[in-house]
């Protein structure tokens, strides 16, 4: 491989880790499970693999003439890999499926690594600026329209007022999915806490919980997630 074709080979890993660390960004920026390093490791990755499957086996061919050759064969196997890495990120928890977003991004960024790899840069660019636009714009929407699974758990000393919180909820069209209730006696006070999976639109979720509960007096938020 001459001085020229490495130089090539440079700039197609180069670009290729440029763009994917454009993604991985803004999952740090989102604060999700794969970020900047992650993403700019994995575009990188792909990128090396797709150009030692296309010139790195030059010589054995040359020699042995007879032997077959698939490019494709390491860009299939690169997928493969990924796929692994995708299904570490996703999460189950508390009724709630983590990370799919962050797994798909990184499965789109290996592409756009194979793609510069393969020295097609327009395209592993227009690919990389609809990715940010597509996880940009989503969150712009879900944060307006979207809605969103929150535990919480409330405390009360009255069952009246518990009950007044659902009836509530139920007005603002918040779903409820599951709830347990105990008894507290801590003190000589007399408490009842409640633990509850609710579905409710992303929109200020926060203050509707607040207001909802601030309408009861002897009840409070003591936690959120």
């Amino acid at each position: 491989i001459s001085k020229k074709m490495t130089y090539e080979f440079i700039i197609r890993i180069f670009v290729a880790a440029v763009l994917g660390g454009l993604i991985g960004l803004e999952r740090e920026y989102r604060a999700k499970e794969a970020g900047f390093r992650t993403h700019f490791l994995v575009a990188l990755g792909s990128s090396l693999f797709m150009i030692l499957s296309q010139y790195g086996f030059d010589t054995p061919l040359t020699i042995l003439q007879k032997t077959s050759f698939d490019p494709s064969r390491i860009a299939s196997q690169v997928v493969t890999g990924i796929g692994f890495i995708g299904a570490g990120i996703i999460i189950f928890q508390k009724n709630v499926i983590r990370g799919l977003t962050t797994a798909a991004g990184l499965w789109v960024t290996s592409a756009i690594g194979l793609t510069c790899g393969a020295g097609l840069y327009i395209l592993a660019s227009a690919t990389t600026i609809l990715v940010l636009l597509c996880l940009e714009v989503l969150n712009v929407i879900l944060q307006r329209f979207g809605t969103r699974n929150i535990s919480v758990t409330i405390t009360s000393k009255s069952k009246d007022n518990i009950k007044g919180i659902f009836k509530l909820m139920k007005k603002e069209s918040i779903e409820v999915y599951s709830y347990n209730m105990k008894e507290r006696n801590v003190s000589g006070i007399h408490t009842f806490a409640v633990t509850m999976e609710l579905k409710m639109r992303r929109y200020k979720y926060e203050t509707i919980l607040f207001d909802i509960i601030s309408k009861f007096e002897g009840t409070e938020l003591e936690s959120m997630e």
